[in-house]
């Protein structure tokens, strides 16, 4: 336990909005490789895909914040804000290289969206999230309230689910690594509806 308490002693002196920082840096350098020529043969197909997943890594890691609490005692909470709001500026940047290198036409974008099913579902979750990054700020929270601000954000959850299906319909094949991805969002979901469950159990025999 005392390693733990040193650890979140230290995490309490790193400042949130570094990891704004440290995410606009990364999207910068993984573009600028793209323009470079380093991202292979097909660089515009590598920078969506590199924007998309970075996006549900972040997306995966603010929802195993709470379990990471529970579990280990470990506290990212400061950082979980930093962490949506990057994750939804990786979503937009994996969005404009869809419209804006890929399709080259904010008209094809739609046509995409309705002809094919892993856009669609893809759309549907940066849509879902769109309120959540919108609202992630205090004058939100104190304007809504905090009842109202927590549940309109609970929509991260079927935006995770979303984002987890949209990967594995987009890679051909059945492969290990989507699937992978959209076991663990599942079972941190699950996590939280067992204690939710179990939270209510106490509360009815209290």
């Amino acid at each position: 336990m005392a390693l733990v308490d040193r650890l979140n002693a230290l995490l309490r002196r790193v400042p949130a909005w570094l990891l704004y920082i440290l995410g606009a840096g990364y999207a910068a350098w993984y573009f600028w490789l793209g323009l470079s020529n380093q991202l292979g043969p097909e660089p515009i197909n590598t920078l969506l895909r590199a924007y998309g997943l970075i996006s549900l890594k972040l997306i995966i890691a603010g929802l195993a914040i709470t379990p990471l609490r529970k579990w280990t005692k470990i506290n990212l909470l400061k950082f979980r804000r930093a962490i949506g709001v990057t994750a939804f500026f990786f979503l937009l940047a994996h969005l404009a290289v869809f419209a804006l290198l890929d399709v080259q036409s904010l008209s094809r974008v739609w046509t995409e969206v309705v002809k094919r099913p892993y856009v669609t579902i893809g759309m549907a979750g940066l849509l879902l999230l769109l309120p959540l990054a919108v609202t992630s700020n205090n004058l939100s929270l104190r304007k809504m309230g905090g009842a109202a601000w927590r549940k309109l954000h609970k929509l991260v959850y079927p935006a995770a689910i979303l984002g987890g299906v949209h990967y594995v319909w987009l890679i051909k094949g059945w492969q290990t690594k989507p699937l992978v991805y959209l076991a663990i969002i599942l079972i941190l979901l699950a996590a939280r509806i067992k204690w939710k469950r179990n939270q209510k159990r106490s509360q009815v025999t209290a």
